[in-house]
């Protein structure tokens, strides 16, 4: 089926059937392993309306047929997934995690690694605001404390919209009012227009942060050498336990002896078999 990309002008009215969820949520669990309950459907109908505009379709039995009996998964699953992926972020959420990795995390990796560069990772960046403020604590860490020492932070995340903005580094311009004052002056730059009422991460600090496309679901994680720090915050909520248990497991792996992994307040590793100890309020170290 050749797919219209002209955007149709007719209202739609047409409803997500129970089958069609049933569909889609299964699909969407195997992919990304986000969970997608009932109580979701009314969410994923309003949702996809766009994609169905944007594909010409004028129904959503049309649409699933062209997903799920004319193959057209392959072609729409980035746009599908993009449209169902939740990507609450803020600088510096939950700022005890940032307190404790310059009070405690920082010095005892710089201690027992004397790698030129660190290398942090965050695994669910969403549209950048937690690799920003991670690039900011450690740019501010090392100057005052080891400024021969080097960082680089990888930020990836399954949706490629979120990417392309969090690459962009623009943000309103009270999404970033928790950013201390001296690290706004050192790390934002204001609009030229002042009535865009936005800011700018600077360059010198954006070239500190690689975004990358990555499906926590892969069986292995191409993000080269292991971590010294890895955050994945309030994305494993999303996932029932074996996805937990898989993503923690792989997250493990890629994180160096005495590293540090940092969950969600709201977030536990109870139950796993994970080579890590608690040190903190979800923050775990590797042994």
């Amino acid at each position: 089926m050749r797919v219209n990309m002209a955007v149709r002008s007719q209202p739609l009215d047409d409803r997500l059937s129970k089958r069609n969820f049933d569909l889609l949520a299964k699909y969407i669990y195997d992919y990304s392993g986000i969970k997608m309950p009932q109580t979701k459907m009314t969410m994923l109908e309003g949702r996809l309306r766009r994609r169905l505009r944007v594909t010409g379709m004028s129904t959503f039995d049309g649409y699933c047929d062209y997903l799920f009996k004319q193959g057209g998964i392959e072609a729409e699953s980035i746009f599908l997934i993009d449209a169902v992926t939740t990507n609450k972020t803020d600088f510096f959420r939950e700022p005890k995690h940032f307190e404790y990795m310059v009070r405690t995390a920082l010095p005892d990796i710089l201690r027992n690694y004397p790698d030129r560069r660190l290398r942090v990772w965050s695994s669910a960046c969403s549209t950048g605001a937690e690799p920003y403020t991670m690039a900011m604590v450690l740019s501010e860490h090392l100057a005052a404390n080891a400024p021969e020492r080097d960082y680089f932070v990888l930020a990836t995340d399954l949706s490629t919209d979120v990417l392309q903005k969090a690459q962009r580094g623009v943000y309103p311009n009270e999404l970033l009012q928790p950013v201390p004052s001296e690290m706004m002056r050192k790390y934002v730059m204001q609009a030229s227009d002042k009535r865009r009422q936005e800011m700018r991460i600077s360059p010198k600090l954006r070239s500190r942060v690689g975004f990358a496309r990555l499906n926590l679901m892969d069986d292995s994680y191409p993000v080269g050498d292991p971590m010294h720090l890895i955050f994945c915050r309030n994305v494993l909520i999303y996932f029932d336990k074996p996805t937990q248990q898989h993503v923690l497991t792989r997250l493990c792996d890629n994180l160096l002896p005495g590293g540090y992994i940092f969950i969600g307040h709201s977030e536990t590793v109870t139950g796993f078999d994970l080579p890590v100890k608690q040190v903190a309020n979800t923050v775990f170290k590797r042994v």
